[in-house]
């Protein structure tokens, strides 16, 4: 089914939709038609046309298409808490397959689709499947947003480890600066360089990522620290 990208992280709050942004616009810089989907989405505001996930409106803006947003966001919930649980409260249970359908539509408009995951790797979506198995279903090789900060040399192996045994390929991953001051910063990136599997797109510094502020920086901006001429996209 691929055609594009899934975009994971290490943890909630890395900056998945930062690195997002970034690689839509750095991608459309070479004269790709590129759109998002952000398939599942908590922490929404209620709006006069409903409920509005900021992070898939920023990917909507970025998008070189105009879409219908329940396209683009079909599970969206008011609570900021795991999806599963505002799903849950909301008596709703997600299901792959609607969100599979979504993303044939989306991907038949454009040349490339990013789709921004929920969490980390692993979140559920309901009693028995997790975001993993969303990624599985679509067949897109994984962009890991590894948020470099204490603690991100397991998280991010981890993750790797588990994206192969899904069968699935970690094609690439971004290093997004959570904090001003990483110590050994260069001997983590290294670390992880030496270890994970698939190129690095980019080291994101701190200031351009702004992940500890509400202000999300443009996806030109980001696009400068990303190299996506490293990226084989499937036409």
């Amino acid at each position: 089914m691929g055609k594009g990208f899934f975009i994971t992280g290490t943890d909630t709050d890395v900056g998945k939709t930062t690195i997002a942004l970034g690689l839509m616009a750095a991608l459309q810089q070479q004269g790709l038609s590129v759109v998002a989907m952000k398939p599942v989405s908590a922490g929404c505001t209620k709006t006069k046309t409903g409920l509005r996930n900021n992070d898939a409106v920023q990917l909507m803006q970025q998008a070189n298409l105009e879409l219908p947003y329940d396209v683009v966001n079909p599970y969206a919930f008011e609570a900021a808490i795991a999806p599963h649980i505002a799903a849950a409260q909301n008596n709703t249970t997600m299901h792959i397959e609607p969100l599979c359908r979504a993303y044939e539509k989306i991907a038949a408009q454009a040349d490339v689709v990013i789709v921004e995951g929920a969490g980390g790797w692993q979140v559920p979506l309901n009693e028995n499947e997790t975001m993993a198995d969303l990624a599985t279903a679509l067949g897109l090789p994984v962009i890991n947003v590894v948020g470099l900060r204490l603690g991100c040399l397991s998280h991010a192996l981890l993750t790797a480890e588990s994206i192969a045994a899904h069968g699935l390929q970690h094609t690439a991953w971004v290093g997004n600066m959570l904090c001003a001051e990483l110590i050994c910063a260069t001997e983590n990136i290294m670390t992880l360089k030496q270890r994970l599997p698939g190129d690095c797109l980019g080291i994101v510094p701190f200031d351009v990522s702004l992940s500890h502020q509400q202000q999300t920086p443009s996806g030109k901006n980001i696009a400068r620290h990303l190299n996506t001429s490293l990226m084989s996209i499937k036409r």
